[in-house]
């Protein structure tokens, strides 16, 4: 037995944005994608968006807080998710997200952990964090 990939499956609200958003600030393609579930892709890395979508816990009431999922899909797990990334070129990938405004805020830059990588966080459209890092 061997395992041999994963592949980082993030909630977005809107797919159709999403794979926009993906395509446009991130320099990835969508190979595929229908209303409920996206995978895209740049160089090795790929990541597949579902529909986080579903707004019928908005009408639970007081039931919400006893029993907060109805569907497993509810539109307020998007941007809960993280993944990290390995790169080759951190400082030219920061340097092209920090262009397109998807660095995770003004003070982020790449740092140096104890782990051993260099790294930085960037977001989505809908907050799920992607840390992109290089090991030293």
């Amino acid at each position: 037995m061997k395992m041999m990939k994963t592949i980082p499956a993030l909630p977005v609200q809107n797919i159709e944005e999403s794979v926009k958003f993906y395509s446009e600030k991130l320099g990835f393609t969508a190979p595929y994608y229908d209303d409920g579930f996206a995978k895209v892709v740049r160089d090795e890395i790929e990541i597949h968006l579902w529909a986080s979508s579903d707004e019928s816990w908005k009408n639970k009431g007081l039931a919400l807080v006893a029993d907060p999922i109805c569907s497993g899909a509810e539109s307020f797990l998007a941007g809960t998710a993280s993944c990290r990334i390995e790169v080759k070129g951190i400082d030219e990938l920061y340097e092209e997200y920090k262009k397109q405004g998807v660095i995770y805020d003004a003070e982020t830059v790449v740092e140096e952990q104890p782990w051993g990588d260099r790294e930085f966080p960037a977001l989505d459209l809908h907050r799920n964090l992607l840390t992109f890092y290089e090991e030293i």
